[in-house]
């Protein structure tokens, strides 16, 4: 299958050559493959920030301890998730559907009402780690996505992520960064994990049959 030659293909990639920018349309592609990620209740808890932007990149580079692939990278993706669980947003996704689907608003209420008794009795804390969750499906569609493109990525969570918050004005938006995604062209030559064998776990030790 293609997708497993793909995701062999793929690796985090070290060095990126800052020449080489990704098309729009392939950057488009790559976070579609993230919206369309399944997440739980279909509430969709985290949103995607797409940056290009140099100078921007620039001033992340200290927040991920000095990291220079996220300068050299030609797009970051910064992935970020609800700091918390709140009705309007439940109920905000859920119009939508009934919405998009001609049914009546409402249609969900005995469900949505399960969800806020369930979510909005949690501490803050609580529900990012749910929502935080949420993330990483997204984050490993867009991954797949940009394999597929032949395009490389280096999955991050290594970075301040309260400096990150504050310069990309997160908590006006009710949201907390989990991910980071530089994406772009390997830089063979200078990548020392480019000519690495890949290596995983053996199948009969990672898959357990019952």
């Amino acid at each position: 299958m293609a997708i497993l030659e793909n995701l062999k293909w793929r690796y985090a990639t070290k060095k990126y050559d800052p020449a080489k920018k990704i098309s729009k349309q392939d950057i488009d592609t790559i976070v579609e493959a993230a919206r369309l990620a399944p997440t739980s209740s279909g509430l969709q808890q985290f949103r995607v920030f797409v940056i290009s932007d140099q100078d921007l990149k620039n001033k992340i580079v200290p927040i991920a301890n000095g990291q220079q692939i996220v300068a050299d990278s030609s797009h970051l993706l910064v992935f970020a998730a609800w700091d918390k669980y709140t009705a309007e947003r439940i109920d905000s996704i859920y119009d939508l559907t009934t919405d998009e689907r001609s049914l009546p608003r409402g249609r969900f209420s005995t469900y949505t009402d399960k969800l806020k008794n369930l979510y909005l009795t949690q501490t803050a804390e609580q529900n990012f780690v749910h929502t935080s969750r949420q993330a990483y499906i997204g984050f490993s569609m867009a991954i797949a996505a940009a394999a597929e493109l032949k395009i490389d990525s280096t999955p991050m969570e290594g970075f301040n992520t309260e400096a990150l918050d504050e310069l990309l004005g997160l908590k006006e938006k009710g949201l907390k960064s989990v991910l980071m995604l530089p994406l772009g062209y390997r830089d063979a030559e200078g990548d020392w994990l480019h000519s690495m064998k890949k290596v995983r776990n053996p199948k009969e030790e990672f898959v357990v049959e019952l």
